[in-house]
């Protein structure tokens, strides 16, 4: 099942932040992940927000995640994002798949997760 890493950031050092985001890609591109968003103004519909930017990317599971996220070259340039940035992230579960499921069973799960 795909999973979804969704970071909100508050960048406090931009400098050093900015290491961080100069090196990701060289990094990320050895996984097997993909950036689905990247966000420096996003709209809030409702509630309050005040960070600056909003990254989520996604992977085929959460192996595949964690591959990533807890590998020696990631956790290296991390150390520029937690010393720029402060941050929450959350990891998300995607709805099943019709190959993980009927889909007649998929839009029964998709509804009755909403």
């Amino acid at each position: 099942m795909s999973v979804y890493a969704i970071a909100q950031l508050w960048i406090h050092d931009p400098v050093i932040y900015r290491r961080y985001v100069d090196r990701f890609m060289e990094v990320f591109k050895n996984y097997k992940g993909r950036v689905l968003v990247v966000d420096e103004s996003p709209v809030i519909l409702e509630g309050g927000w005040d960070g600056d930017k909003v990254i989520v990317v996604s992977f085929p599971n959460e192996a595949l995640f964690r591959d990533w996220a807890e590998s020696p070259e990631y956790l290296e340039i991390a150390k520029d994002r937690k010393a720029g940035a402060k941050s929450v992230i959350m990891l998300v579960k995607g709805i099943a798949s019709h190959s993980e499921v009927s889909k007649h069973e998929a839009g029964s799960t998709a509804a009755s997760t909403i």
